[in-house]
This record gives structure tokens, C-alpha cells and sequence, in this order.
């Protein structure tokens, strides 16, 4: 179903009654990466399910509510839990957290996930910058009647993971106790994990990591002209590399290890954008 700008635009309003001040930079928080949120000053908590025309996440480990406030000395909007394509939802459905950004003046999106590591030199808590992806779905969260308001019908994104603020992520890797690496993100819908094959098909496409999200909100923030930084928190390593199943809970254990270390790396970068 196709919907009019003043459809994204009642989800904002309701947000603008909500705080007194503009969120300037947006974050997305992958799976059990929600502590930030936490971490966020004077917050005003409002569930998805209040915001007019928003969506409803089912993931588990997603907490689903919005966090706007203060993180280390900027205005930001925070979700904590995100939406994918296997909860049920359309491409065209995935574009409506960018899309509220927008209409509330964020000027920056940091995207972080949970991801499988293709690249056999990466580790289970490694860190991987997000210099690329590959979507090779045949869908867009831009499918549909263009909205100028937004952006235009055809755009480009060839440096859609903004290389100012990739240069701004490594300058403030020193110190952080993390490894962190470069790479490309390749996107499967799920739920199910990947197969061995699949691993290693699109190890020779150029695939670092895989994993199921960010790369609707990506290309939804640069048809808006919003640059992004995305992060990959490398919880495993995928299908194939190593004999044994990938499970739910090496993702969530992993994650959680790393939590602590990577909270405090993303507020450096908060801080230095």
C-alpha cells in the first residue's frame, strides 16, 4: 500500500509532541546491543505502538520503544529494536523509521547489527565497519510512488556508508579494546541462518559479513540525504567455516560479551560527529 508524505509525517508530529528539543543524530540498535539506550540522559521512552503509522517489532531481544535524549553531548533519537523483511513486513513497510528521522532533522544515522563473518581472518567479537553491501533481494524500500519531499526517484549510493564518518569510526578505534576491520555486508532476508553453499557463494561475490537487517534503513536514509555510519558486530562465524550449526544463543552470548566495549566506542564516536 502506498502512502502520502503527510502518512510519515503524523508519525513525527506525534513524536515533536513528545519532547522539547531536535534529535540530530538517529541510532539503530541491533540484536542484544539495546544497553545504549540505557546510557541515554533524561530520556523520554515512548513505545512503538503509541507512534501513529509506525511499525510493531516482533524480534526477540527487541525491546521496541523509541529513546530520545541525550548521549554524549548530542540530541539523539534512539530505537531500541529494530524491524526486518522476516518478520513480515514489505520492503516498502522497512522505510518508515528513516523516514520519521527525517521528517524530525536528524543529520546522521548510526546503524549497528549482529552479523555472521564471512571472512575467514575475522573472529567471533571482532567489530566491521560497513564500507559496502550487497542486496541481491531484487527489492527496495523505495519501490513504489516516488515522494520528492524525501528524495529523488532515482539516487545514488555509491557512498552511501559515508566515508567521513567511517574516517571518524577508525580515528576513535585507538584505545577502544576492540578489532575492529573494514568490509562488506552482504543481505539475506532469514529467518533461517545460511546455508554452507550460500557462505560460500558469497564469499566470492566480496561478502566479509552476512546478516538480515540495516540495508532497508540505509538505503532509505541516502534517497533522504541522511549520512550513515553501520556497524556489524561479528557474533559468529557463519555456516561452513567451522563444523559446527550456528544457533541464536552464540549470537546473543557473543554480543553480549562485546556490549560493554562497543557501547562506550559508539558514545566516542557520538561525541566526535
Amino acid at each position: 500500500m502506498e502512502h502520502d508524505f503527510a502518512y510519515y509525517q503524523k508519525s513525527a508530529d506525534y513524536v515533536k509532541s513528545k519532547i522539547d528539543f531536535q534529535p540530530e543524530l538517529a541510532i539503530i540498535l541491533g540484536t542484544a546491543l539495546g544497553g545504549l539506550a540505557d546510557e541515554i540522559e533524561n530520556p523520554v521512552i515512548i513505545p512503538y505502538a503509541e507512534i501513529p503509522n509506525f511499525l510493531v517489532s516482533t524480534a526477540p531481544s527487541h525491546a521496541g520503544k523509541l529513546i530520545l535524549g541525550r548521549l554524549a553531548g548530542k540530541n539523539v533519537i534512539c530505537m531500541s529494536g529494530r524491524f526486518h523483511y522476516y518478520e513480515g513486513y514489505s520492503f516498502e513497510q522497512l522505510s518508515v523509521p528513516v523516514r520519521l528521522f527525517k521528517n524530525l532533522g536528524v543529520q546522521h544515522l548510526i546503524l549497528t547489527n549482529a552479523a555472521g563473518a564471512v571472512n575467514k581472518s575475522y573472529h567471533p567479537g571482532d567489530i566491521m565497519i560497513i564500507t559496502d553491501h550487497i542486496n541481491l533481494m531484487g527489492a527496495s524500500p523505495m519501490r513504489g510512488k516516488n515522494l520528492p519531499e524525501f528524495g529523488n526517484r532515482f539516487f545514488d549510493v555509491s557512498s552511501m556508508y559515508d566515508p567521513a564518518l567511517r574516517k571518524i569510526a577508525w580515528d576513535c578505534a585507538t584505545g577502544s579494546g576492540l578489532t575492529i576491520h573494514e568490509g562488506v555486508y552482504y543481505y539475506f532476508s532469514g529467518p533461517q541462518f545460511e546455508t554452507p553453499a550460500e557462505i560460500r557463494a558469497v564469499r566470492v561475490l566480496g561478502a566479509d559479513a552476512v546478516g538480515m537487517s540495516t540495508v532497508t534503513e540505509s538505503l532509505t536514509a541516502a534517497h533522504c540525504g541522511i549520512p550513515v555510519l553501520a556497524f556489524s558486530v561479528l557474533t559468529n562465524m557463519a555456516a561452513g567455516v567451522l563444523d559446527k550449526p550456528v544457533g541464536g544463543d552464540e549470537v546473543e552470548e557473543t554480543a553480549q560479551k562485546v556490549a560493554v566495549l562497543f557501547r562506550a566506542y559508539i558514545k566516542r564516536i557520538v561525541q566526535s560527529i
